[in-house]
């Protein structure tokens, strides 16, 4: 199973992911748990304390320059456009409770999208995580889907769109939509989030008609109170944690 995991920033999107993880890592699944938003959060939420010096592999200058033999911060050189990467999952993830997770972290020159010896070698990973490796993975996205090449895409199980009730939220997600259309992404669910009482259900379904929603998150403020504490939500929040494990029984039905 190869979820990514998509939405405006702050409806609550890596905390989902990490319930999703922690859910399948209960299941006794090998779980690589993928760090591709640029603010990553998702070790926190999964465990790794605050002081934990956790570096993103787009810094890893030496392990850039390595596999794509060419130097990072250079403009119009020559480098490999498929570097070596089958290896760097176990050299380069950490293990937490029988996790694996990886943090990619943001290309920083060029702006998004660019074609740079570390967004090379970061979209070529994530093809390979994709594609090749036979263990569950859920992949914490930004919005943007920057990481995402088209047969990449395509060959993620599912896109997990989190939105909360909110115009600006269900703004985002429709905007995922038509990049996830224009990927070759043909099986997309979206996930509730924050939803205090029957009105906000009747939000989404006003506001998302025709739409599969694997299911809704409860506000809670244990969720609140696990940051404050730098614990993971899913220590605090078991209803969340419950509601998730439903979700994933839908998907493997």
């Amino acid at each position: 199973m190869k979820i990514a995991v998509s939405g405006k920033g702050g409806v609550g999107k890596t905390t989902f992911s990490s319930f999703l993880i922690k859910a399948l890592a209960d299941q006794g699944k090998r779980v690589l748990a993928i760090d591709a938003d640029p603010d990553a959060n998702l070790a926190q939420a999964l465990g790794v304390g605050k002081d934990a010096e956790i570096v993103p592999i787009s810094e890893m200058k030496e392990i850039i320059e390595e596999r794509t033999e060419a130097k990072v911060g250079t403009m119009g050189s020559f480098f490999k456009l498929n570097p070596k990467v089958d290896d760097l999952p176990e050299k380069l993830s950490i293990r937490l409770n029988g996790i694996r997770l990886m943090v990619l972290g943001g290309v920083k020159t060029g702006g998004g999208g660019c074609i740079c010896p570390e967004s090379t070698l970061l979209k070529a990973l994530i093809r390979h995580i994709v594609l090749a490796r036979d263990e569950a993975v859920v992949i914490d996205m930004e919005a943007g889907l920057e990481h995402l090449g088209r047969g990449t895409a395509m060959g993620v199980d599912r896109l997990v769109v989190v939105v909360e009730p909110g115009r600006r939220s269900i703004e985002t997600a429709h905007h995922v939509v038509r990049l996830a259309k224009d990927l070759g992404i043909k099986n997309l669910s979206f996930v509730g989030n924050k939803v205090r009482s029957d009105k906000d259900k009747a939000f989404f379904q006003e506001h998302m008609p025709n739409v599969d929603f694997l299911g809704y998150i409860p506000f809670a403020t244990e969720v609140i109170e696990a940051d404050l504490e730098g614990r993971p939500p899913f220590e605090k929040n078991q209803e969340g944690l419950l509601a998730v494990r439903e979700m994933i029984s839908r998907l493997e039905k």
